[in-house]
């Protein structure tokens, strides 16, 4: 009896120290497999990632050095920011003239760096521009460029090139209320397609989410100029056509002469006229009511060769209040188009024998990477004093097809908004 109790006491103790073998085993193979699953985990975040081309790693050191650039280079127009007059602009916006300073300071410091106005030089753009060409004959390398933004905060972006993909890796940065250099994010992303177009477009669309991860289609396409425009042509650009661009008005989305003036949007391009006239945006409010005849009818026979007799035969007129129709641009009476969000651009200038300028006009379709939606001619009168009048828009039958029908600002009925064809 006492043998089979020690036996069986042996037994239990044998069977007890096999349990705490089997889980302390068990323990310690859980412990030793953590790191690798970690580290599986992460190659499998890290293939994800690398599929789909976004929300790519970045390694801290990379990310270090970058922001640290990024901030440096804040810091060299910091005086200059503090110094900006900001204004009350809800959107913090600087003038043109306090960017253009910003961008001098960061050129020469030897940065390529490009401006916030439409049709910025990029200073130092010859590095950026053989990076590219390199680029296209498939040859490895990687360049830094900065932009300035509106704000006069930076863009800092860094291009890598392997020989077959390209990558960028972009550091946001903004200033604080304090007047102090703040990144915001850095990402690194893998260009989706890109191209290098002869008149010196760097368009690019970057890799995004999309359905079903997402509900809609992210905008991930950008352009950048890298060639400077010809200098006549920026400054006549910028004179004539930045501020009438392609959505709101249709006077150099249309086709017209002083044959026929019926057809322009004259309620629709007061906006611009008053902008381009006065050098800043209109007061909506102030007009909320609609634009007094004389106000109205002397802004555009400034610019357009038309009677008032025909602005209110043409235009939106209510001849009870003796006032011109008008409204915000919006979700009532605008479609948003990729064309219509355009730059147009001069390319080329011809002095005709009877005293007017033909101005050549591409439109840059910054949406879809294509630097020459339309392609058009627009003729105006310049006067002694500098300023002008227009006096039409030859557009193709080809190049009106290109181009979506026009919408009036106030959604006229009696008009066929098909562009003048």
């Amino acid at each position: 009896m006492e043998r089979n109790r020690h036996w069986r006491r042996n037994v239990g103790l044998l069977i007890l120290l096999l349990i705490v073998i089997i889980l302390g085993s068990r323990i310690l193979d859980r412990e030793e497999s953590r790191p690798e699953d970690t580290s599986r985990e992460k190659k499998k975040t890290w293939e994800k990632q690398k599929l789909q081309g976004y929300d790519l790693p970045v390694g801290k050191r990379e990310r270090e050095e970058a922001e640290a650039a990024c901030k440096k280079a804040m810091n060299l127009t910091g005086a200059c920011y503090r110094k900006a007059e900001k204004g009350d602009a809800s959107n913090g916006v600087l003038s043109d003239a306090d960017l253009i300073k910003m961008k001098e300071i960061l050129k020469k410091s030897g940065l390529t760096v490009s401006g916030a106005d439409a049709y910025s030089t990029m200073e130092h753009w010859k590095k950026m521009d053989r990076f590219l060409l390199n680029c296209q004959d498939q040859k490895a390398g990687e360049i830094v460029m900065y932009q300035i933004k509106a704000g006069g905060g930076l863009n800092r972006m860094k291009f890598v090139f392997d020989g077959k993909q390209m990558e960028i890796l972009e550091t946001i940065a903004e200033w604080s209320q304090e007047g102090k250099p703040v990144v915001t994010e850095t990402i690194r992303t893998r260009i989706k397609k890109w191209n290098y177009t002869e008149k010196g477009w760097f368009s690019y669309e970057l890799c995004a989410p999309e359905p079903p991860e997402v509900s809609e289609v992210v905008d991930a396409g950008t352009m950048i100029r890298i060639r400077p425009m010809d200098k006549k042509c920026k400054e006549l650009s910028i004179a004539c056509v930045e501020k009438l661009g392609y959505q709101g008005n249709n006077l150099l989305c249309s086709r017209w002469d002083l044959s026929d003036l019926s057809k322009l949007d004259y309620n629709g391009v007061f906006e611009s006229f008053y902008e381009m006239k006065y050098g800043k945006k209109i007061d909506y409010d102030r007009y909320a009511d609609g634009i007094p005849e004389e106000e109205f009818e002397t802004l555009i026979m400034d610019y357009i060769p038309v009677t008032k007799e025909e602005l209110r035969t043409f235009a939106e007129y209510d001849r009870e209040s003796r006032t011109y129709l008008w409204v915000r641009l919006g979700t009532g009476n605008y479609v948003p188009t990729t064309f219509g969000t355009s730059l147009p651009e001069v390319v080329d200038v011809k002095e005709n024998a009877d005293g007017t300028t033909a101005l050549t006009i591409e439109a840059v379709c910054l949406g879809s990477g294509n630097d020459c939606a339309l392609h058009h001619t627009l003729k105006v009168r310049f006067r002694q004093n500098g300023t002008f009048q227009y006096l039409g828009n030859e557009i193709s039958d080809e190049e009106l097809g290109r181009i979506p029908p026009y919408q009036y600002r106030l959604g006229t009925q009696w008009k066929e908004a098909d562009n003048g064809q």
